[in-house]
């Protein structure tokens, strides 16, 4: 019976196309006359296909030629610089070339020495009684220029044979022949068909530079010119053979033998019956030997040799189209050009006509000629040898291309291109242009699963990114330029304006046929995302700042599609809203520098009647700064959501654990925590309002629903514990009745779903391939189709800058009445001492209703810093950016982009669980600002708000006071400790700074 392989292990056998064609011929001295080289190069052409053929093998640095006149010349410069391969061509004394040569070959032995001489018969003959010792090659020049290609691509064959045929797999075509006139006639017709094959095989690949990088795996070629060295050459590559070319008179055992190639052929045959072999010959009785061995046979004699060769090698050695037959008629069924077609048509094919190639080797040849390694691998081995067994063939077949596909996919930012983006394909582009940062983000973590196989099974789960493809900057410049919208779009009209303009405007209509594919192949909803040049850069975070809309799937293609592009229009309109333009002059960016790519990528989800949404969303952090009980900073930290993270990002109440300590989350360690401070409402995205307005809210059509209604799609079960108000108690898992609290514990104390192992990994790896601490965006579902493991999405990963110098502990012991502020609970990291004014929310007469006023005078304030360039501290009760402003201020970042510290205070009365300054905590790391926590009612920290009462203010309201000091006060945080202070302005700094 046939043994199956494990298709899902294909990945680990991928080939490294950049690693093959390691040793090139990079230097030639050639030794002629001035008049024999001349002859040589007199149509200008040798240099020109050289350069071409390598340009395609996408390598720099053609082979450079030195002529020299004399032997004596060849010396000195052999000594004075390296050369790859000396050719060397025969003066009137044919003997001195020879024994020159092998003066050459004592001194330099490493070097190949070719002889090229002119053809004749008499040149022939005294050729016959040299001692060639000193000598690799001796070829006839033709004048054909494709001679001096094909030598080098011979030397350089053998020079790689070892390396790339026993390490990947390359294939090796063995021409056995030892007439010079016939091998120097037939060895570059032989290398143009091999490279022209390559060139086209290399489409199948995902983009330019792979198309380039894939034509290194193309068959290699050696040369045999007796029985023992074809002998030495098959015994050592017999398992990576495409095909053999044998003539039938050449020398054994020292002597001529007029049957030579038979009897090595015979040997081949005995070893392989089913190995394409090619006999050639000038005498026609050989034909009858040929027909024993199931040989092809060719007439030395015919004046077509050449295109009968190149028939003979695209029927048998398995280039071109595959043709399935039927194997009593001939008759052909199907042609499958590319492996989608293989794919596509894979179950049609008849039993007996896929038994028939699949027993002989023949698909797994088709895939070696086309460097498709480790499919033919996988099959070669497996030969059929039972019709019964034809059902499970045609599985493996199907399986084996699916994992394949996958994996080349993996990794690669492809090309789109609507007839083979499928259901298999992971991640395009549109356009020439740049991906914009949030697109790098995706390619990176694309190709990082790729690395880290790992992802690929964790206890049974996946980690992948979903469906994308990008609409590279060149668009947004094409759609900004013929619409002349920078005018428009430079101007301080409002933000309502501006998007009105942008919706007017027309995208280009060769767009359209590339994104109705895409629709077909994704089915879901369609996220609109911002990528712009800046975005999630290392030093330029502008994580929040623009759009992101979310289209429902339509059965209507094209009301799908006209929403899909006013979308993208929203997304770039974005760039221009005043947040945008506020928040540019704050990172001393010009707004027309900026450009904008668009990721176009499935929402992750299930739809449940007229909503979507995921199972769970997240960010995590690969350093906490809040850790608590035994926790490290370096554990890292996730915010963890039911639906759609656009919760978590608006401030919304998310899960707080550290992955490596899922069973202590502090929010559901005691019963008024987890009925307080858990999850009561989630976002999902509305599937029916797809003719509402696109407003400048991105969220216009997303619901925001009660947990209770997730509830009722049923879709909580393992997210959710029970309460049971007649115990007081908290029951772990969901049960009938009872209010549901979003605790996650099924899945993080039960490990119902290995999910907080899947983040640790995901943050562990991020950070390592990225080199610093990362912060990373996630989406799931617990389970896939018809009960299928869940799947974890990677949505994004942006760097979180270095921190500064770690600070000395003995920073917070420091006196009380010497500092303003002292934290327990700091973010960031370093010492600030550039701030000279405060800017607090008056503790007295605070109501909670205010909260939407503040933020509107805040930003106001902030305006005036901005202008100025100066900095502030900005100190307030309740959670800073959340849009719920029950909960405390709902500031954007532009609103408060010049404080350099930012301070969550509670009141008595008002005592809100502290946030991590949710979706702008990558620009409070990126810029250095700190965030404190403070709860000085609970003993957590010191504020001497008093302190700043008794100073006059420079500016005050009802609800603000604004002091200033004349010399900046100093700002010290130890974020790994999680501890902060701010000393008052009248004390000598260095008496509390420490030593570092």
């Amino acid at each position: 019976m046939m043994n199956r392989p494990n298709i899902n292990q294909l990945y680990l056998k991928d080939t490294s196309f950049a690693n093959l064609m390691q040793k090139r011929v990079f230097n030639v001295l050639l030794v002629a006359s001035r008049y024999d080289a001349f002859i040589m190069e007199e149509d200008g052409r040798v240099e020109e296909q050289i350069y071409f053929e390598y340009v395609s093998l996408n390598l720099s640095s053609p082979p450079r030629v030195k002529q020299v006149t004399t032997n004596e010349e060849a010396f000195e410069e052999l000594a004075m610089k390296r050369y790859d391969l000396i050719i060397t061509m025969p003066g009137v004394d044919c003997s001195e070339t020879f024994t020159q040569a092998k003066a050459m070959k004592r001194l330099y032995p490493y070097i190949p020495i070719v002889v090229l001489t002119p053809f004749s018969h008499e040149v022939s003959r005294r050729i016959a009684k040299e001692d060639l010792s000193g000598v690799d090659y001796v070829f006839s020049w033709l004048g054909n220029v494709d001679l001096l290609v094909a030598i080098i691509k011979l030397i350089e064959d053998k020079m790689n044979a070892e390396g790339d045929i026993t390490s990947v797999g390359v294939q090796l075509i063995l021409l056995v022949e030892d007439s010079i006139r016939f091998y120097s006639s037939i060895l570059p017709h032989l290398y143009n068909f091999v490279l022209k094959q390559s060139q086209i095989f290399s489409t199948e690949a995902l983009n330019e530079h792979e198309r380039m990088l894939r034509m290194r795996g193309r068959p290699k070629v050696m040369l045999a010119r007796t029985y023992e060295e074809a002998m030495q050459i098959y015994e050592k590559y017999a398992g990576n053979m495409l095909g053999i070319i044998s003539d039938v008179s050449f020398i054994r055992a020292g002597e001529k033998d007029k049957k030579a190639g038979i009897k090595f052929c015979s040997y081949v045959r005995s070893c392989d019956p089913y190995l394409p072999l090619i006999i050639e010959s000038s005498e026609w009785e050989n034909h009858k030997e040929a027909i024993k061995l199931n040989a092809s046979f060719l007439d030395k004699n015919s004046k077509k040799l050449p295109v009968d060769l190149r028939k003979t090698i695209l029927k048998n050695f398995g280039f071109g189209d595959f043709t399935f037959i039927n194997p009593h008629t001939g008759e052909p069924i199907v042609t499958i050009k590319n492996l989608k077609d293989l794919q596509d048509n894979i179950d049609i094919i008849p039993d007996e006509s896929l038994y028939y190639h699949a027993s002989r080797n023949h698909i797994s040849r088709w895939l070696y000629s086309r460097a498709i390694f480790p499919m033919a691998e996988a099959l070669q081995p497996r030969r059929i040898t039972d019709l019964s067994e034809i059902s499970e063939i045609r599985q493996l077949i199907f399986d084996a291309i699916v994992q394949y596909r996958k994996m080349k996919n993996r990794g690669v930012v492809a090309i789109f291109k609507r007839d083979r983006f499928d259901k298999y394909s992971n991640f395009a582009r549109i356009g020439d242009g740049s991906l914009g940062g949030k697109g790098r983000g995706l390619a990176f973590i694309d190709a990082m699963i790729k690395r880290n196989p790992i992802f690929d099974d964790i206890e049974g789960v996946n980690v992948t990114v979903p469906k994308t493809v990008v609409l590279c900057t060149d668009i947004f410049d094409t759609f900004m330029e013929s619409n002349n919208l920078y005018q428009v779009a430079l101007s301080d009209i409002s933000d309502e304006e501006i998007l009105e303009r942008f919706l007017q405007a027309k995208l280009p209509e060769e767009l359209n046929p590339d994104l109705l594919a895409f629709f077909d192949v994704v089915g879901k909803p369609i996220a609109v995302r911002s990528s712009s040049l800046l975005e999630d850069s290392h030093y330029q975070p502008f994580a929040g700042i623009y759009s992101t809309y979310m289209i429902p799937a339509l059965d209507d293609k094209e009301e799908m599609l006209r929403l899909l592009l006013d979308a993208v229009k929203a997304v770039y309109a974005s760039v221009f809203y005043a947040d945008s333009k506020a928040y540019m002059t704050a990172t001393s960016n010009v707004i027309d520098q900026e450009k904008m790519a668009i990721i176009l990528q499935e929402v992750v989800g299930t739809q449940y009647g007229d909503r979507y949404y995921p199972s769970f969303a997240g960010v995590g952090r690969s350093i906490n700064y809040y850790p608590i009980n035994d926790e490290k900073a370096e554990d890292g930290v996730v915010d963890l959501a039911v639906g759609l993270g656009k919760y978590i990002v608006d401030g919304g109440r998310s899960l707080r654990f550290s992955p490596r300590h899922p069973n202590k989350i502090l929010q559901t360690s005691t019963l008024d925590l987890a009925l307080r401070d858990t999850q009561t409402r989630f976002y999902a995205l509305d599937m029916t309002r797809s003719g509402k307005k696109f407003s400048i809210d991105d969220g216009f059509n997303l619901l925001k629903l009660s947990v209770r209604d997730a509830e009722k799609d049923n879709s909580l079960r393992l997210m959710v514990s029970t309460y049971d108000p007649m115990d007081q108690i908290i029951r772990d898992g969901y049960y009938e009745g009872g209010r549901k609290v979003v605790t996650f514990a099924n899945i993080l104390k039960h490990n119902a779903f290995p999910l907080a192992t899947i983040l640790d990994s995901m943050l562990t790896v991020g950070s390592r391939e990225m080199g610093r601490p990362v912060e990373i965006e996630f989406a799931g579902n617990l389970t896939g189709a018809n009960g299928a493991p869940g799947t974890v999405y990677w949505l994004q990963i942006r760097p979180i800058v270095d921190m500064k110098e770690m600070l000395n502990d003995e920073v917070m012991d420091l006196p009380d009445e010497k500092t303003i502020l002292k934290s327990n609970t700091a973010l960031g990291h370093g010492v600030m001492d550039n701030v000279c004014h405060i800017v607090y929310v008056k503790s007295q007469n605070f109501k909670p209703s205010n909260n939407v006023n503040i933020a509107r005078e805040i930003e106001k304030i902030n305006r005036t810093f901005t202008e100025r360039e100066e900095y502030y501290i900005l100190i307030g009760p309740g959670r800073w950016g959340s849009s719920d402003s029950s909960l405390g201020i709902p500031v954007k970042w532009p609103h408060i982009s010049s404080a350099r510290l930012i301070v969550e205070s509670a009141l008595d009365n008002y005592r809100i669980e502290p946030s991590q300054g949710t979706h702008f905590f990558q620009n409070l790391t990126s810029f250095g600002v700190g965030y404190f926590t403070v709860n000085s009612f609970a003993g957590d920290g010191y504020y001497d708000e008093a302190y700043l009462d008794s100073l006059p203010a420079v500016y005050e309201s009802d609800f603000l006071r604004i002091v200033k000091f004349d010399s900046p006060v100093l700002i010290e945080i130890n974020g790994r400790k999680g501890k902060g202070l701010v000393t008052k302005p009248r004390l000598n700094p260095n008496e509390n700074k420490k030593e570092i």
